[in-house]
């Protein structure tokens, strides 16, 4: 699986990639940007583990889709 990693990814893979990459920057991004008013709704401890975590699963989820590469089907 591994010498998979450098194999051209699957368009559907890629596009899955992209949008799990999308809804992290996302809301990370606005987690920052709120942070203020996040602050009145959660303590410091749970924001850096909300935003942390979606940082994490954006990047893990683009990264896990390059593994992925299409198996021709053999016609005898």
């Amino acid at each position: 699986m591994i010498k998979n990693y450098y194999k051209p990814t699957p368009k559907k893979w890629r596009k899955l990639g992209d949008a799990i990459l999308a809804v992290g920057v996302f809301v990370t991004a606005g987690g920052l940007i709120e942070y203020d008013r996040l602050t009145q709704i959660f303590d410091a401890k749970e924001l850096k583990v909300i935003i942390g975590g979606a940082f994490i699963c954006g990047v893990i989820g683009k990264f896990l889709t390059n593994f992925f590469k299409e198996y021709a089907i053999e016609q005898n």
